[in-house]
């Protein structure tokens, strides 16, 4: 699964669409940023409610490749610009975090 899938995967807006389209390696969810930056893989997908800068900030320390921002949470202007110069892609959907995560890591697992 790349990650240009994830919005036939999630009902969700493409919010940050400046990514190189590559290969997912899984998931992390995860509100708490300091077990992101722990404990997430490289090339992974961030399923989170949190909508600030600081998001993309671990996301590119960690090497994620995308964030998928639950609950419709808005997301600033200053997330997206972060998030295009460090080529994370950025997805909104109203999802809870425990479907949007199910969703995914069904997708990424061959179970859709």
């Amino acid at each position: 699964m790349n990650i240009g899938t994830i919005p036939s995967v999630l009902p969700c807006s493409v919010a940050q669409g400046s990514y190189e389209d590559r290969p997912l390696s899984g998931g992390f969810a995860g509100d708490l940023l300091s077990d992101v930056m722990g404990k997430a893989k490289a090339d992974a997908v961030l399923v989170t409610v949190q909508a600030h800068r600081n998001t993309i900030a671990v996301a590119s320390l960690a090497g994620l490749a995308a964030v998928v921002v639950c609950h419709g949470r808005p997301v600033p202007e200053e997330m997206l610009d972060a998030a295009r110069d460090e080529g994370v892609a950025v997805f909104v959907t109203e999802l809870d975090p425990f479907e949007a995560s199910g969703r995914l890591w069904a997708a990424l697992n061959g179970r859709t």
